[in-house]
């Protein structure tokens, strides 16, 4: 059985974060965690930038609504 990775939260940037959150979200984590970002197809790499992306749109505009709120 191969030695899983130990994710470090704290040092790591919003982004980073997010794309953890969206492998684990698409059944990718404990494949990344055991073999690394390259044991993944292109594929599946790109599903995952595809979702960082529309999350952080959707996050810059929930942003701007706030702010125009106000």
């Amino acid at each position: 059985m191969a030695r899983q990775k130990k994710i470090d939260l704290e040092h790591m940037t919003e982004k980073e974060k997010m794309k953890y959150e969206i492998a684990g979200e698409l059944g990718l984590l404990e494949r990344v965690l055991n073999d690394g970002w390259r044991s993944l197809t292109a594929k599946e790499t790109g599903r995952i930038g595809g979702l960082v992306t529309r999350r952080k749109r959707q996050m810059a505009a929930e942003g701007k609504n706030e702010n125009e709120e106000k």
